[in-house]
């Protein structure tokens, strides 16, 4: 399995508004059609992250949750294919790619 790459839920509306325009709406809807067609499917992410703040001489801990929506790409090609074709979709910067 690939490296999955990560989106916004923005980056993620604009380009599944883009593949809705260019792929029938059962790959869209069907997630083993999507994997055969496009190479990936789609997965909410939510990760924890921990924020300190000191005040003077005293500590705070706050925990913040961060949603991102995740590609898992199972065919390196397909994933190299679709990084060329919907790159200007992919470009900011909080889309990265993860090492598993």
């Amino acid at each position: 399995m690939s490296k999955p790459i990560v989106l916004s839920q923005e980056q993620w509306e604009k380009l599944k508004n883009r593949l809705t325009n260019d792929y029938t709406p059962s790959v869209m809807m069907i997630r083993w059609k999507m994997k055969d067609v496009l190479g990936f499917t789609v997965r909410e992410h939510a990760e924890w992250f921990n924020q300190e703040v000191h005040l003077k001489d005293i500590h705070y801990g706050t925990k913040y949750c961060s949603q991102s929506i995740r590609l898992d790409f199972y065919n390196e090609p397909k994933r190299t294919m679709f990084i060329l074709k919907y790159s200007e979709y992919l470009e900011n910067k909080s889309t990265k790619t993860v090492d598993l």
